[in-house]
């Protein structure tokens, strides 16, 4: 989709569609702008509208050149937010789907919100609002997403322009991150993932390495190997990396994505309804660093970054890991195995260790770990954590404040010591699982075992998958996360300055 930005007035936009964000103020007021520039219809329609948030009506105006204008509510202008403002978008993009419009534009409102900020929002909103998956459809469906996008404002300009393009390089960014996610298992085995990963690279302008199962072998990632006896296709590590000349750190950030392409739960095998029918989501993890990679590549992020992708599937094939089994970790641990569905903490645990080998100034991983942080917090937000380094408190203030500029909302968690006293076994170093109480802080405890510097672990299990669309959240994969990381390096970036 093409994004552009205009300061035409409202009545000289020549487009299929207008989405204007009305407060509800604005309505009391008479909208006499609005009345101004499209006439009588403007007037009559008020009624039907209050200006609160999720409110929509479309008009067909006596005057002006736009087609047709859609009134979306963002409630009382003291209290609008960015996501406000994106859900307000996402409104207006359903409108404009129904009516098949290709040439959409959106006014931005007068809120006491930064012009680039808004921008981005009601970009990302109206994207990610019109995305929809069709690749196995036969038919095409009524809804069509529009081709051009123009950004109205009367004033910041060039903020409104940065925070448009930067909409639109994230929005594309998680796009990529929902696609990954839908696509049919039998698509995305772990060479085939690799493969795209390559493809989002040569894309994008970052570089990537790919080991095949001898190299892993070589490294001697234990617990991705182990997992993945019992499949038909090898493992895959990639190794993604950003690095530009202007880079603002010397020692990288690593993203660390879980990338289980499918999880039957192993010979811990799962039920079907609710639970496997949904699990090509269980790379989800990797599809959000991957994402995060191709939006900080593209709007050149003065930030030496790397992404770790361990991939594998979890099958009960007939070699496959049993509970019982004794693993040896890439970083010398040992683990023992009591249930082969807690798969992901074993691949990002040698990721992790592996991490170490480049002496990362901070280490973030993602994965959709546990159904306990479902459980804790629902679809809404992920679970986040971190190690008792220097600069606990801060780090995860910025991971929470990341969250909520981005949209991708995080909630923190304990980890206390005590906490460890449920993985110790009485023949390895570990087990795997930590009973039922406090499941997804037990594998966040799990995880920390193969950590020596400063790590955020991000629980994305809630809302990385929905049955069911909820705003400009699509159903299936949401790209959960590709927004919450660009934001976090963004941040992290400008402190560096």
């Amino acid at each position: 989709m093409k994004v552009s930005v205009s300061t035409i007035s409202l009545s000289e936009l020549d487009v299929d569609v207008l989405i204007v964000p009305v407060s509800s103020e604005h309505v009391a007021d008479g909208l006499e702008d609005l009345v101004d520039a499209f006439g009588s219809v403007v007037e009559r329609a008020r009624v039907d509208i209050a200006g609160a948030p999720g409110d929509s009506l479309v008009l067909y105006p006596d005057s002006g050149t736009a087609k047709r204008v859609v009134l979306v509510g963002i409630g009382e202008m003291s209290e609008a937010s960015l996501e406000t403002l994106r859900n307000a978008a996402a409104a207006g993009a359903s409108s404009a789907g129904s009516v098949k419009a290709e040439t959409v534009g959106i006014s931005v409102p007068d809120t006491d919100l930064d012009g680039d900020d808004a921008a981005q929002a009601l970009v990302e909103g109206f994207m990610l609002g019109s995305y929809r998956f069709d690749r196995y459809r036969t038919t095409q469906e009524a809804r069509l997403p529009a081709q051009r996008l123009v950004i109205q404002t009367s004033d910041q300009d060039k903020q409104v322009r940065r925070g448009a393009d930067r909409g639109r390089i994230v929005s594309e960014a998680v796009a990529t991150a929902r696609d990954l996610v839908n696509l049919s298992p039998d698509e995305k085995t772990p060479v085939l993932l690799s493969k795209a990963i390559e493809k989002s690279a040569k894309k994008s302008g970052y570089e990537v390495t790919v080991w095949d199962k001898e190299l892993i072998e070589e490294e001697g990632m234990g617990g991705l190997l182990a997992v993945n006896r019992g499949s038909q296709d090898p493992p895959t590590f990639s190794v993604l990396e950003w690095q530009p000349e202007h880079a603002r750190n010397s020692r990288p950030v690593i993203l660390v994505g879980k990338g289980v392409v499918f999880d039957t739960g192993g010979l811990s095998l799962k039920p079907t309804k609710g639970s496997m029918d949904s699990m090509k989501s269980d790379m989800a993890g990797a599809a959000a660093v991957i994402g995060a990679m191709e939006a900080v590549a593209k709007s050149e992020l003065p930030l030496y970054v790397i992404g770790l992708i361990p991939a594998t599937d979890n099958r009960p094939g007939e070699t496959a890991y049993v509970p019982g089994d004794i693993v040896k970790m890439h970083s010398g641990k040992t683990v023992e195995v009591l249930n082969t569905d807690a798969e992901g903490r074993m691949i990002l645990a040698d990721a992790l260790s592996y991490a170490a080998s480049f002496y990362p100034e901070l280490v973030i991983d993602l994965a959709t770990l546990t159904g306990a942080a479902v459980v804790a917090l629902g679809d809404i937000v992920a679970a986040t954590m971190t190690n008792d380094e220097k600069g606990s408190e801060e780090r995860l203030a910025a991971m929470v404040s990341a969250g909520e500029q981005s949209g991708d909302r995080v909630h923190p968690m304990p980890m206390f010591d005590e906490y460890n006293e449920q993985l110790k076994s009485t023949v390895a170093d570990l087990k795997n699982v930590g009973g039922r109480s406090a499941g997804s802080i037990t594998a966040a405890k799990f995880l920390e075992h193969f950590v020596d510097y400063p790590w955020i672990h991000v629980d994305i299990a809630g809302p990385s998958f929905l049955d069911k669309a909820r705003g400009y959240q699509s159903v299936g994969g949401t790209g959960f996360g590709v927004r919450l990381l660009t934001q976090f390096l963004q941040d992290y970036a400008e402190k560096k300055r």
